[in-house]
This record gives structure tokens, sequence and C-alpha cells, in this order.
């Protein structure tokens, strides 16, 4: 007798121990159940249930009926994973096969949005950071009071600064939503206040006309028009950047034209077709990346840098010492000529690879926005920018500290007295024609970034390039860089207003009218000029 209690114990423990199994599981299996009903108020409630069961095999059975790999065959509730096998959502283990008579279950739109809370909720103590930040931002949409507690466990035991923010922020808009006292919703307010985004001044402007507390309803309007105001900078800042931005992409197009239009004095209409040119010589080489060296991808616009600028020159000595080298000193003729190459080369290019636009693929570090203070920034258009102040700084080492430099400088003030000096002006001409053609191209790798690749894409900056040049000062590369970045950002502030063509009539219209009064630029260069 003594030796069975033992075993009686045991048996009684057992039974314990499955009994609290099955009350822990119990409210997630009975869920599940309603599934089968194919009613979406059942569904409906069945979302809530598992959401608030907190069972393990919740989350990914959520994720599955939002993806629409949820289904039920009589009383077997079984999902899809991304190889196509099938799981059973009660136990979590796989099924021999699918079922025959598995029926997906049906949603709606409003199901959808309780399946985004449910899911916020879940995925609140996920171990990954982003899908955290993600239920958070989910939260301070939805403005779920039903996740309310588990908010509160999940701020308290977040560890990631930027993560507990964003909590933070949704529990304000959930309290917002439904205040529970003034001391809450000032609170509240405050939180919304220091997010101050398009979203936090929606819900607060909402804030300001529903609530009935005049305390509160005080502070909102307060907190709606510090966020305005600070939205009225931001803009301002955000037109600067996108001015900067497209300051860049003008000035690398137009830096190769001024260096040759300052040495040479030809208006060189084929520059444009350089740009193309290191476009096409970027889109060739992510092929051969493609082709034989897929894992080393993301330097294949690294290695395009060379090979456009290589490219370029060596078209440009083809036609400086082919067709301009007969032409100096009669300007006209010059153009007309330049034109023709022009349209040859599109036509090449047209004829080689087609009229429709060519992919060029950025690199994984180019890709994606991130937020600075509150402004939105492209990390393509940002190195776009680094890129350009790279290859301005060059030039200038190129111009003030090589020997090449000194002489292109003497050539450019005066042509006679270098040639008297024994500069051969002759290789200069080709030298400068080549560098300048090269830098087009590499002017094209990073347009190749933010444009169609086409046969056309010279055509879309030529003129842009003239305008640049003029307004900064022929042959001035400090001229070229400050008219760029005002060309770019006045036209960034007049687009709002007149709209892009009409903003980029009044560029020329101001600009003509500049030219009228200081022709030589905005920095005229400075020397002995014999050739008055």
């Amino acid at each position: 007798m003594l030796r069975s209690v033992p075993i009686f114990r045991l048996l009684a423990l057992a039974a314990i121990v499955l009994n609290c199994g099955l009350a822990i599981a119990g409210p997630y299996e009975d869920a599940l159940k309603r599934f089968s009903a194919d009613s979406f108020g059942e569904t409906e409630i069945a979302i809530k249930d598992m959401a608030a069961s907190g069972a393990q095999g919740a989350l990914p059975a959520l994720e599955a009926l939002q993806a629409g790999r949820l289904s039920v065959a009589g009383d077997t509730v079984f999902y899809l994973d991304g190889n196509g096998q099938a799981t059973d959502a009660a136990t979590g283990s796989r099924l021999a096969g699918i079922p025959a008579d598995g029926k997906v279950v049906r949603l709606n739109n409003r199901l959808r949005r309780a399946l985004e809370n449910a899911l916020g909720g879940l995925t609140l103590f996920s171990k990954d950071p982003a899908r955290r930040l993600q239920a958070a931002e989910a939260l301070f949409k939805s403005k779920d009071t039903n996740a309310l507690p588990g908010l509160e466990k999940a701020i308290s035991a977040e560890p990631v600064p930027a993560v507990k923010k964003a909590l933070v922020e949704a529990e304000a808009a959930i309290m917002l939503a439904r205040p529970a006292n003034t001391a809450e919703a000032l609170g509240a307010i405050r939180t919304l206040r220091e997010r101050g985004d398009q979203e936090a001044l929606a819900q607060l402007n909402v804030a300001a006309t529903s609530l009935a507390d005049p305390a509160v309803r005080s502070a909102a309007e307060a907190a709606v028009a510090a966020i305005a105001q600070r939205q009225k900078l931001l803009s301002v800042v955000q037109n600067v950047w996108y001015g900067l931005s497209l300051g860049s992409v003008l000035l690398l197009a137009a830096i190769g034209l001024s260096i040759t239009f300052g040495v040479m004095g030809i208006i060189n209409m084929a520059h444009g077709e350089m740009v193309m040119l290191g476009a096409y010589a970027t889109f060739l080489t992510q092929e051969m990346f493609r082709a034989y060296a897929p894992g080393w991808f993301d330097w294949s616009l690294a290695a395009a840098i060379p090979v456009a600028f290589l490219l370029a020159a060596a078209v440009g000595v083809v036609i400086e010492r082919g067709i301009i080298r007969f032409l100096y000193g009669r300007p006209l003729e010059t153009l007309l000529a330049t034109f023709g190459v022009s349209l040859i080369l599109q036509q090449s290019i047209r004829t080689l690879f087609g009229p429709t636009n060519r992919e060029v693929t950025a690199p994984a570090f180019m890709s994606g926005n991130f937020d600075l203070f509150g402004l939105s920034i492209a990390y393509g258009r940002m190195w776009i920018i680094v890129f350009t102040l790279a290859v301005f700084a060059f030039l200038l080492f190129l111009l003030k500290a090589t020997p090449l430099g000194l002489r292109m400088r003497a050539v450019t003030q005066n042509r006679r007295m270098a040639a008297s000096m024994g500069i051969r002006t002759a290789f200069v001409d080709s030298a400068t024609f080549a560098l300048g053609s090269g830098i087009a191209g590499v002017a094209g790798v990073a347009l190749s970034q933010i444009d169609n690749v086409s046969p056309n894409l010279g055509q879309s900056y030529i003129i842009d390039s003239f305008m640049v040049v003029v307004f900064g000062g022929v042959g001035n590369l400090w001229g070229t860089l400050v008219s760029a970045f005002a060309l770019g950002i006045g036209n960034k502030f007049l687009e709002p207003v007149a709209g892009a063509v009409l903003a980029k009539i009044a560029i020329l219209v101001c600009l003509i009218l500049f030219i009228q009064k200081r022709p030589s630029g905005l920095f005229a260069l400075k020397g002995r000029a014999v050739e008055q």
C-alpha cells in the first residue's frame, strides 16, 4: 500500500500538468476551431482570441492567414510554408501531405484590419528589432486599445532606444484617441509633438477638434501650430537638399564642357553624347559582372568609372583629331560639325543597342532612404553628391598641381603667349578635349542611376550644361560649381510654384538678363589676354 502512494502521486501530478497544458492550449485551439464555420464574424473572433492567447503557434498561423495560406480541412487547420509543405496550426507539426478537401480561409477588409492589429500586438515581443519597430508603427496607425496592456509590457522590456521611442509614440496615439483623463491626454500630446511628422499632425488635428476638455484642445492646437511651423522649415530645407542633388547632376554634366569650352573656345554639341557613352559603358560593365562575377556585382559601378572615362576620352580624341582641329577659330562650323557628330553617335548606339531603355541596377549601398532630422535622404542621391565633389576636387588638383594643369591654364588665359613660350597647344587641346570627354563619361556613370539609359540621354543635359558654364564663367571650375548648385536650388524652389516647364523657362529668362549685365559670368577668368 505504501509503495502505491508514489504511483498515485505521479499520476495525479501528470493529470495536473496535462490539465494545465490543455488549459493553456485551450483558448488557442478553440480559436482555431472557429475557422471551420466559414463565417467572417467567427473568423474575426478567432483572430482576436489567437492574439490574446499568446500561443507560440499564433504568429505563424496569423501570418499565413494574412498571406492567404491558411486553410481548413474538416477539424484540421493548416497552413503552407514557403516550400509548399503543410503544417498543422494547432501542433506546429508537419503533415504528411496537403489535405485534398482544404479550403482557404476567406478575408474581407474588416478582417484584414483586425489581422494587422493582432499581428502588431504579437510581434511586439519578436526577437528581431525591425519587426518590433514595424509592429509599433502599425499600432501607431491603428490605435488599437486592445493592444495597450501588451504595449506597456513591451515598453518596459524594450532594450533598443529607437524601438522604445516608437513604442512610446504608439502608446501616446492610442491614449490620445481615447484619453482616460486630462494628464494622460496632455502627456500624449507632448509625445506626438516631439514626433512632429505628418501622421502625428493628423492625429493632433483630430484631437484639437474632437476632444471636449479645453486644456487638452488648447495644448493640441499649440502642438499643431508648432508642428506646422516645423514642417514649413523642413520643406525649405528639403527643397535645398533636392536643389543640391539636382545641382550635383548639372555639375557632373557641365564640368567637362567647362574645361573644353574654356581652353579651346569651341561649342561642343556632342558633349551630351559623351555622357550617354558613359551610361552605356556602365550598362555593359554590369552585364559583364552579371555573367562572370555575380558575387562582386556591388563593385560593378566602381569598375564602370574607369571604363566610362577611357571610352569617352578615346572617342573625344578621335573627334578632336579628326574634325575639330581643322575648325579652330570658326565657332559656327564647330557647332554644326559637333552637332552632326552627336547625331551619328546617337544613331550608332540606337543601331547597336536598340531604341529602348537599358536597365542599370543600383548597388545595395545606393538603394533605399534614411531619415535625418525629419528629412528624407536617398542614398543614391547622397552618393552622387559625394562622387561629384570628389571629381571636382580631382580636377582642381589636376589644374593646380600638375604640369598639364599649368599648361591648360596658360592656354586658357593666352593661347598665343603660351605657344610662344614653347607650350604645344595642339597637344594641350587634345589632352583637354580627352579630359573633358572622359569626365562627361564619368558623369554618365552617375546619371545611369537616376535617369533612363537610352540613346537620348545626353540631349536632356546639353542645354543645362551650357547654361551652367555660361552662368558660372567660361573655364572657371569654381564658377561652374556655384552656378550648378544655384541653378539647381533655384529650379527646385520655383517648381512647386510655377511647374517644371515654367520654372525652367523662368531660370532661362533670368540667366539671359544676367548675361546682359555680366557677359563674363559670375567668375570671369583673369589674365593678360593679348587676343582682344
